[in-house]
C-alpha cells in the first residue's frame, strides 16, 4: 500500500491496519517454517507495509503530519 493512501485514513484505521498486518506477518513466518510459503517475498512487503503504517502514526503523535 502506498503512503499517500496511508495518510487518508484515521488512525482508528491505521491502529486496526497495523494489527492485521502483525497478524499476517505471524501467519506468514508460520507457513514458512512449515515449508508452505510459496512467495518468500511477502514477508518482506508485509514488513515494509507496518513499517510505513508506523511511520504515519508516529509522525501524526508527534505533530508532523496532519
Amino acid at each position: 500500500m502506498k503512503g499517500a493512501d496511508l495518510q487518508k485514513l484515521s488512525d482508528a484505521e491505521l491502529e486496526q491496519m497495523f494489527a492485521d498486518l502483525k497478524k499476517k506477518l505471524m501467519d506468514l513466518r508460520f507457513q514458512l517454517e512449515m515449508n508452505r510459503l510459496k512467495n518468500h517475498a511477502q514477508i518482506g512487503i508485509v514488513k515494509r507495509d507496518i513499517a510505513r503504517v508506523k511511520t504515519i502514526l508516529r509522525g501524526r503523535e508527534l505533530g508532523i503530519r496532519r
